[in-house]
């Protein structure tokens, strides 16, 4: 794109310009093909999802199109489009609306009465001090199994024995934890 730069009353010189000269844009359709790339990245930075960019930047592509014939200066086009798609957007985002419907039950579950935290830290204390009492061999299969959450299988292969040693193990285990006297309360 040239634009023509009077260097003296007789020269004329030209000179290449990086932006857009707007008047080359005799019509709505040459100047949508043009700039929409560029302005469907300002519609992109206005919404979260791809598809409501393109739905925001062809509605106010379309308030465009309808004042066309009332914008005065076409340098300002871009201008007039990104105006028009922040309050496009802003007036989605003011007429969103949350349906309520009333109803015979309520939709939350019924909520469960958290205990006391002194009481859940005195029984979390207890529980750990019954399992140090298991001897090592269990201690490890019911820590991997229950608090690391481990399957059966990978217990075994973390401790290098057979599943049915990790079965067999963790139902002795978990046979002195329920005879555990500390631990009575709970049951």
């Amino acid at each position: 794109m040239t634009t023509p730069v009077c260097t003296s009353g007789a020269n004329v010189a030209t000179r290449t310009s990086p932006y857009p000269s707007y008047s080359s844009y005799p019509s709505f359709t040459s100047y949508m093909k043009a700039r929409q790339p560029v302005l469907l990245r300002t519609a992109r930075s206005l919404t979260a999802n791809p598809s409501d960019a393109e739905d925001l930047l062809q509605t106010a592509l379309t308030k465009t199109y309808v004042a066309w014939e009332r914008i005065e200066d076409h340098r300002a086009l871009d201008g007039y489009v990104r105006r028009a798609l922040l309050n496009t957007r802003t007036s989605q985002w003011r007429k969103r609306k949350v349906d309520e419907f009333v109803c015979d039950e309520l939709p939350e579950p019924d909520g469960v009465v958290a205990g006391d935290p002194a009481e859940q830290q005195a029984l979390h204390d207890a529980m750990w001090r019954a399992i140090m009492k298991l001897p090592a061999r269990q201690r490890a299969m019911v820590v991997l199994r229950y608090y690391e959450d481990l399957s059966e299988a990978q217990t075994a292969e973390v401790l290098g024995v057979s599943v049915g040693t990790v079965k067999s193990a963790v139902s002795r285990a978990l046979g002195k934890l329920r005879e555990d006297p500390e631990l009575e309360p709970v049951r």
